[in-house]
């Protein structure tokens, strides 16, 4: 691998699959009112290529007071953005989609080389992320107001939606691209400014979708990134919280880190939005199609390796198709995932993104093994670092847990399938909703009253029926309880960046 930096341009030249190729998205200083800057202090931060420790690059470490800068950008580029039209903001967002689309390959292979994404995965993130930028390039003119009956004849009633101000966008490292497009396709489609906070893992993909937001003409300010370093980062965040400029604050991230930026952003009374931890329930009802349920768990857990926020943490099988599924579920995971760097040809489980995520897999695994004897709990796969070593973890089943161990009553953010048998519809329901996460929920049920019946009863903001790949722009994405505040994705994540203004026109006899 080599690494040229050109007027802050990292050009990339790797060899993936026999093929080599060059991208000039891959920036090294942040981007803040329409140019690439330097921290103040000059300090830069590695980033590493998780399959293989090399270091791809070193990036921007903006602190505080580089933060201002940006939020005083994007305040002041809120006076005029507020004021374009939404037909105008719809064109902007459109070029910013199909140049995404255009340069889809180069940003599914820095992707890949960021987090261990594997490469078809990563494509499909590209794709994914492109389309909330189409979504809302075309929701941007479906901006309505209302007018409402008066109750006296002489007044008018009008109610209008109006963009807040400046947006903080604070987003994760496993979905690197589609966590940004999905904040801010709706702020910018809304007339918000935003100031976006990548993960220290994936600021690349970053500084690449600003690239291509610059080069699809979005004015200086309107759009901007900040990278920093762990140690910065605390600093950083919560000035992109508290700061009299910022109207509203987006999070993608841990529950616990949330309930900070929640605190922070109560001081100013802003607009928040939270999409938090979740613990998913999968349930796997006597009814159900042993194949399909199969696929859909494959597909609900291991996509990027378990580390996503909606992955299935908890399996819940009945006791009449319990052995058969388990059966299924054994071998369909030993011939289809293949555990490798996910830059090479047929591999689907990259590695888990850092040395703290890999010993936490760790010791979830290591309290369920402890415990076998005095529980019952049984290792039936996996169960260790895969022998490629590093941060590669063996695809695991865990069978015969328990409510009070980790892997069913925290997040694993890991390719880990813990099973726990049970045998009354009532009894699936009670375990699946004694958790303070509400996020995500699945089941598989080929009996139409019971789909109804449970898809209610689940105290979850999104349930997957018979389906266990349920994003997409269109859905509105978000939880309850402690998994979050809003939605993202749908006409309503249109909600977050707009307030409604009441407005009474009086004297019209």
């Amino acid at each position: 691998m080599m690494l040229r930096s050109v007027t802050g341009v990292c050009c990339l030249r790797r060899s993936i699959i026999g093929v080599r190729y060059v991208s000039s998205l891959v920036h090294n200083k942040a981007y803040i009112d329409g140019g690439w800057v330097e921290a103040q202090s000059g300090n830069v931060f590695p980033v590493n290529n998780p399959a293989n420790g090399e270091v791809l690059s070193h990036v921007a470490d903006m602190c505080e007071s580089d933060t201002q800068t940006a939020i005083d950008a994007a305040h002041n580029a809120f006076v005029t953005w507020k004021t374009t039209t939404a037909k105008e903001r719809s064109v902007l967002l459109r070029r910013w989609y199909e140049l995404v689309e255009t340069h889809k390959t180069d940003l599914a292979h820095l992707m890949t080389s960021e987090c261990g994404k594997p490469l078809a995965e990563a494509h499909g993130e590209v794709s994914y992320g492109s389309s909330f930028l189409e979504f809302y390039a075309e929701e941007a003119r479906r901006i309505y107001g209302e007018v409402v009956p008066s109750p006296h004849p002489s007044k008018e009633i009008l109610f209008i939606r109006q963009p807040i101000g400046v947006a903080s966008l604070i987003t994760p490292w496993n979905f690197p691209i589609a966590m940004i497009t999905r904040k801010a396709g709706a702020a910018l489609a809304s007339g918000c400014t935003c100031v976006v906070k990548p993960a220290e893992d994936t600021p690349l993909s970053a500084l690449a979708i600003a690239h291509l937001a610059h080069q699809a003409g979005i004015p200086p300010g309107v759009f901007n990134v900040v990278t920093s370093s762990r140690a910065n980062t605390p600093d950083v965040g919560k000035l992109m919280c508290t700061s009299p400029k910022v109207a509203g604050v987006s999070f993608t991230g841990s529950t616990a880190v949330g309930k900070l930026l929640y605190e922070w952003c109560s001081v100013g009374v802003k607009r928040i939005g939270l999409e938090l931890g979740g613990n998913a329930v999968f349930i796997v009802f006597n009814s159900a199609n042993v194949t399909a349920a199969v696929d859909g768990l494959i597909n609900a857990k291991f996509r990027n390796a378990g580390q996503t926020c909606i992955s299935a943490n908890r399996i819940l099988v009945q006791s009449g198709i319990y052995e058969e599924f388990l059966s299924s579920l054994k071998a369909a995971m030993m011939d289809r995932l293949v555990v490798g760097d996910g830059a090479k040809e047929g591999v689907n489980q990259g590695p888990l993104i850092n040395d703290n995520q890999f010993r936490r897999v760790e010791r979830v695994v290591e309290r369920v093994v402890s415990e076998s004897v005095s529980c019952g709990a049984e290792l039936v796969l996996g169960g260790h670092g895969h022998e490629l070593g590093g941060l590669f973890y063996s695809p695991t089943i865990l069978t015969h847990v328990n409510k009070h161990m980790p892997c069913f009553n925290e997040e694993i953010f890991g390719p880990i399938v813990a099973i726990k048998k049970f045998e009354t519809e009532d009894e699936a329901i009670t375990e699946a909703n004694c958790t303070n996460h509400g996020l995500a929920s699945y089941f598989y049920s080929q009996d139409v009253s019971q789909t109804w019946r449970v898809g209610r009863q689940l105290e979850a903001g999104m349930v997957g029926i018979n389906e266990g790949l349920i994003s997409c722009c269109e859905g509105a994405f978000g939880g309850i309880k402690q998994s979050g505040l809003g939605r993202e994705g749908s006409r309503h994540g249109i909600d977050d960046y707009t307030y409604i203004k009441y407005l009474c026109f009086g004297g019209i006899n």
